[in-house]
């Protein structure tokens, strides 16, 4: 089955696989997470293989699929108790873009829609249907999130 598959996988992976990458990356800011993020992604696109309207519909699931995995991975994270790296984090040599920093303590559900409102350029309407949230409600996260992110960057 899964021989049949992979052209459609290596397809996914071409077209939409910065995209995800990027998408999982400022969600988590853990490359080993990211990468079993993105496998529970394609694990899922295997099992379930949908089939799709359009390009659009296919992108917007793969997104919301892989803004799920995230959610579990930090799930999984605050529930479970693990080694603070923040401390090392600290050590190390300042990055050129240190604006990401203040992204990665915004929680995930204002993250979600930063990401995909100012990286991948939907609209409020196409977030909301993606996440399954009202307008109104996309609306109001992307709002505390620029608040939440310019507290961040000012304080």
């Amino acid at each position: 089955m899964l021989e049949k598959r992979e052209p459609e996988v290596d397809r996914i992976l071409q077209v939409y696989g910065d995209m995800l990458y990027r998408t999982a990356y400022l969600l988590l800011g853990n490359p080993h997470d990211v990468q079993d993020a993105l496998q529970e992604t394609l694990l899922r696109y295997l099992e379930k293989a949908p089939a799709f309207v359009s390009s659009d519909h296919e992108k917007a699931w793969l997104l919301r699929v892989v803004s799920n995995c995230c959610k579990d991975y930090l799930r999984f994270r605050r529930r479970h108790s693990c080694l603070d790296l923040e401390s090392i984090r600290e050590c190390l040599p300042a990055q050129e873009n240190t604006h990401l920093q203040e992204l990665y303590a915004l929680p995930a559900k204002w993250k979600t829609v930063l990401i995909l409102h100012y990286f991948e350029g939907y609209s409020v309407k196409e977030i909301g249907e993606i996440l399954g949230l009202s307008e109104s409600a996309v609306k109001k996260r992307l709002q505390r999130a620029r608040e939440a992110l310019r507290m961040e960057m000012e304080g």
